[in-house]
């Protein structure tokens, strides 16, 4: 099964040429996911060779301009196709405020339904779930309320053994693929087989993990933990780390430690300061690298495959 990330947009607070408002899409299988929406994601999304207007959810981190201002131009880029699904919108109490009040004061046409989820910033919840996976959020400390998503997907069954299986008496067929689905099957001489007997251990699933805009928040890097990708926002290098607490922002150190106290797997920064020209930020991927070297810089654009550990 597909999980892999694809970065609209890297830049905090203004967009720049060549580097569009934070932004991701989160692709599993046939179900997109839009992480934060801001001025021009449609645009990103247009250069994506992707069914991008059947968007499953969105989560919004918080209310902030650069975060929500391009999600009036999602809402009416997808009436352009039919879909009986609603879409969901996950955010702060004002992300429905602002989606409302654009429908409104816009007289949008959306020709399906659209779902808003209130996240309480204050308390971490399970804010979406379906078949295989949920959505997590966790309060972040910012100037106004924030929240980190993480989808984590469901353990998988343990690899099956089929020399065991045929050892226990089970001939190759259809019992084999029951004992795969959990089922107790009974062998040629009618002696019972479960499926712990011939299936090893229950294998990890994936987990991607979002955070953006706080100063170094409690629970964030347990939150986190074990995430096979980590989007981190990194908006200043450690110089300037009073401007960062000012703002309640992360430097991109500080965005490596929460990797490195997480034991995340890989992490990507984001939400740059457009103080930082594209040749600059070299400063901050060396700074996060110190802490924990598979740290990369996100592009606007790329792809990142997030495959299981054992593949």
């Amino acid at each position: 099964m597909t999980l892999e990330a694809f970065v609209l947009g890297t830049s905090g607070m203004m967009p720049l040429p060549g580097r569009h408002l934070t932004s991701v899409l989160l692709r599993r299988e046939g179900q997109l996911f839009l992480f934060d929406c801001g001025e021009g994601t449609q645009v990103s999304l247009r250069r994506l060779n992707l069914r991008w207007k059947k968007i499953s959810v969105i989560f919004i981190s918080h209310s902030h301009a650069d975060h929500v201002t391009g999600l009036p131009g999602i809402l009416m880029l997808s009436s352009q196709v039919e879909r009986d699904d609603p879409l969901v919108i996950v955010g702060p109490p004002r992300t429905r405020e602002f989606v409302e009040a654009n429908r409104r004061i816009l007289d949008m046409y959306i020709n399906y339904p659209i779902e808003i989820v209130d996240v309480d910033p204050r308390t971490p919840s399970v804010v979406y779930e379906n078949e295989g996976f949920r959505v997590r959020s966790h309060p972040l400390s910012h100037t106004k309320p924030c929240v980190a998503y993480t989808l984590e997907e469901d353990k998988r069954a343990g690899e099956f053994h089929p020399e065991q299986a045929a050892e226990l008496g089970v001939p190759r067929g259809p019992l084999w693929s029951k004992l795969q689905a959990g089922e107790t099957v009974a062998s040629g001489s009618g002696a019972l087989v479960r499926p712990e007997q011939v299936m090893g251990a229950p294998r990890q699933g994936r987990k991607f993990s979002f955070v953006t805009d706080t100063v170094p928040a409690p629970g964030v890097a347990e939150f986190v933990a074990g995430s096979n990708l980590l989007i981190c926002e990194g908006m200043f290098e450690h110089e300037l780390l009073e401007s960062a607490r000012e703002k309640k922002h992360l430097t991109a150190r500080q965005a490596a430690e929460i990797a490195r106290d997480g034991g995340v797997k890989s992490m990507g920064l984001i939400h740059y300061s457009p103080r930082y020209a594209k040749r600059e930020l070299d400063k901050l991927l060396a700074e996060a690298q110190e802490i924990f070297p598979a740290t990369f810089l996100s592009r606007d654009g790329q792809n990142i495959p997030i495959p299981f550990e054992d593949e």
